[in-house]
């Protein structure tokens, strides 16, 4: 299929809906498999194993999507969807989309706290969710004081308790979805994702070509990520769709039998993060090494010391790519070609539709290989085309992210001799483990709410399988006794707030933290010490809690 350019020769004239592509997709492969559900899927979800067609898959959309109608809802609604990486997700995202319906994915580890902000935030009017989430949802809303309808996936839909919907029919410019990003500012933010947004995703990935070539009608790709973040639901998603290929369900990344599922499945491409060649490669080498199908890797943040060694091992490329859940493709950067400089944290060059800057701390422009923060926008008439619309209810922030006429990434990276790009850090306060985003300073906040801490601040520490850890610097009250009995007692109250991968992994009592005269944290400080801090783990008022950061690890039979 090909997509006409706008009249500035960058930009596809895209039309339409994230469903009206799956049901063109459907009339032209309504036999090839839309959906897999490996044997190590089907047993975590307690579901069949097998295969759904798209012919399938688009009789239970259309089906359900006129009972989401007979119900009242429709165009200018949103509505909560955790169901995990299940079909369900599927059926239930591409029936909302036919009728203009948001969805807003929730993360299953989400917190009672978490659901309530989310809640609130979204205004969602339907949550459709696992069984075994009810009683959080409805702690949730009541916290919130929202008016919510609960269902589960396999249930008729409740009756719309909010406002009918509007009477112009979806499009293009409609609200597909509103996916939750940390920042550095406190709680998360919702950033608004158009139909436009998914679409350009899918387009920008079917048209990559080089070492990430798709074929249409013949591609199983499998990702381990979870339907809550953009890689997976805009991305991998999307391309498949689009192109007729197979999307392979995985609840999440099983290192032990990984490659039994991959070999199952049947899996052409992997999406990874940088934590999964970390773990595979530490495992023996077998025989059964390169006994796949996989062409190539598309993701992020492999340690430079596996890269190399990962894609001689099992004998395919790890193409690293750059985006952001704000970017979406609009400023997707992949390093699909080679010499792709291995083992440099290289993720390429833009492509033509991509226009950067890297800039000093004055605004300057960096010179060759001196890092600074990336700027990014699209290249054609509309710098915002593929990006989100901005961050719901907060259009300070949306304008702040946009100064100057460029999204501020808060990345650093440097620029080679051969316009390559290069990740360096993170400017943002923001911790990365595990391919999870995580608000150094909504963690804080939870950590201050513990009856005996004074002050707290938070920070990444290196890990050498999640990337980062998240650490606390903690000040107690007078008379708090700094032992490991307090250390626990902390983490298991953000354990109750927090979902267990934000929890921190270490905690530090300290006498004080480093301040600004305006007494806030210093940051570069507060890094120093945390380092400093775990280096000195195991002795005296230094912690490793990790081994309490577990997905159950729920205190008090809290959800």
């Amino acid at each position: 299929m090909t997509i006409p350019v706008l009249s500035d020769g960058l930009t596809p004239a895209l039309t339409g809906s994230v469903f009206d592509a799956f049901q063109q997709s459907a009339g032209r492969w309504p036999d090839q498999a839309f959906l897999c559900v490996p044997e190590r899927t089907a047993r975590a979800y307690d579901i069949a194993a097998g295969e759904i067609s798209y012919g399938t898959m688009l009789a239970d959309v259309l089906a359900l999507s006129k009972r989401y109608r007979a119900a009242g809802y429709g165009h200018g609604h949103r509505a909560g969807l955790l169901v995990e990486n299940r079909p369900a997700f599927f059926v239930h995202w591409l029936a909302l989309n036919a009728l203009g319906v948001s969805v807003v994915p929730i993360n299953p580890e989400f917190r009672v706290a978490e659901m309530a902000y989310l809640i609130e935030n979204s205004d969602m009017c339907l949550a459709i969710s696992l069984a075994s989430h009810h009683q959080r949802l409805r702690d949730g809303a009541a916290r919130s004081g929202a008016r919510v309808a609960i269902m589960a996936p396999d249930e008729a839909p409740t009756k719309a308790l909010v406002a009918a919907p509007r009477d112009d029919a979806p499009g293009l410019q409609t609200e597909c979805a509103l996916l939750y990003t940390s920042g550095t500012t406190g709680q998360p933010k919702g950033c608004i994702l158009p139909n436009e947004y998914f679409l350009f995703a899918a387009h920008w990935y079917r048209t990559l070509g080089g070492l990430a070539t798709l074929q249409d009608g013949r591609e199983r790709l499998i990702s381990p990520l979870p339907m809550v973040h953009m890689n997976a639901m805009a991305f991998s998603s999307m391309v498949m769709l689009v192109t007729g290929g197979t999307i392979i369900l995985a609840d999440r990344f099983h290192p032990a039998d990984w490659w039994d599922t991959v070999r199952e499945s049947r899996a052409t491409v992997i999406h990874y993060l940088g934590v999964m060649p970390a773990m595979l490669i530490g495992a023996e080498p077998s025989a059964q090494d390169r006994a796949h199908s996989v062409r190539f890797g598309f993701g992020a943040g492999v340690d430079r010391r596996h890269h190399q060694a990962f894609e001689a091992r099992f004998g395919f490329p790890l193409v690293e790519g750059w985006a952001m859940t704000e970017t979406g493709a609009g400023a997707c950067i992949m390093a699909n070609h080679e010499p792709r400089k291995v083992g440099s944290n290289c993720f390429g060059r833009p492509p033509a539709g991509v226009a950067i800057q890297v800039l000093d701390d004055t605004g300057a422009r960096c010179a060759s290989e001196q890092p600074g923060e990336l700027l990014v926008r699209w290249a054609g008439s509309d710098p915002q085309f593929g990006f989100f619309k901005g961050y719901l209810k907060n259009p300070a922030a949306t304008e702040e992210a946009w100064a100057g006429g460029w999204f501020h990434t808060g990345d650093i990276v440097r620029v080679d001799a051969d316009g390559d790009l290069h990740f360096v850090d993170r400017k943002k306060n923001v911790i990365r483990r595990s391919g999870e985003n995580i608000a150094a300073v909504e963690v804080e906040g939870v950590l201050l709410q513990h009856p005996q801490v004074a002050a707290a601040g938070v920070a990444p520490v290196p890990d050498e399988v999640r990337g980062d850890e998240v650490m606390a610097c903690v000040q107690l009250r007078d008379g708090a006794q700094a032992d490991e009995a307090m250390a626990r007692d902390i983490v298991t109250h953000c354990l109750k707030e927090l979902a267990y991968f934000k929890a921190p992994g270490f905690l530090a009592f300290v006498p004080r933290l480093p301040l600004t005269a305006t007494q806030k944290i210093q940051r570069g400080e507060l890094r120093t010490l945390a380092n400093d801090c775990v280096a000195a783990a195991g002795k005296g008022t230094c912690f490793d809690l990790r081994t309490m950061k577990k997905r159950d690890a729920v205190a008090g039979g809290a959800a």
